[in-house]
């Protein structure tokens, strides 16, 4: 099993468990969810969602995606994953609270970090 991971607020989360499935915000406007690894997602925290409080973390197992899942090169030559159409709320194994610390700092919660 390979984990990725999606920052969302906990209210988009919410509804997309009464669906089943998850959009994202991206997913129509650039036509992939984005998504992170375990040693990618604090600093795409830091970078976009600093200070915020409203996040939640989901865990996504790829292996039960039925979405696309690419590995797309960005600007710098990283590669991040992609999501390439919905996410099923199945292949989320873990949503985990995602807090910033009193400096707004996001640092991978404790148990995930054990496993990264």
């Amino acid at each position: 099993m390979t984990t990725i991971f999606h920052i969302t607020t906990s209210g988009q989360w919410e509804q997309a468990q009464m669906s089943g499935e998850y959009r994202g915000d991206t997913l129509d406007t650039e036509g992939f969810i984005h998504c992170s690894t375990a040693t990618q997602v604090v600093r795409v925290a830091n970078a976009l969602f600093r200070g915020r409080h409203d996040l939640v973390l989901l865990c996504i197992d790829t292996d039960r995606l039925q979405p696309e899942l690419r590995y797309d090169e960005i600007p710098g030559g990283e590669r991040f994953p992609h999501l390439y159409g919905r996410l099923n709320a199945g292949a989320v194994v873990k949503v985990t609270p995602f807090k910033p610390d009193a400096g707004g700092t996001f640092r991978l919660p404790e148990d995930l970090a054990k496993g990264a």
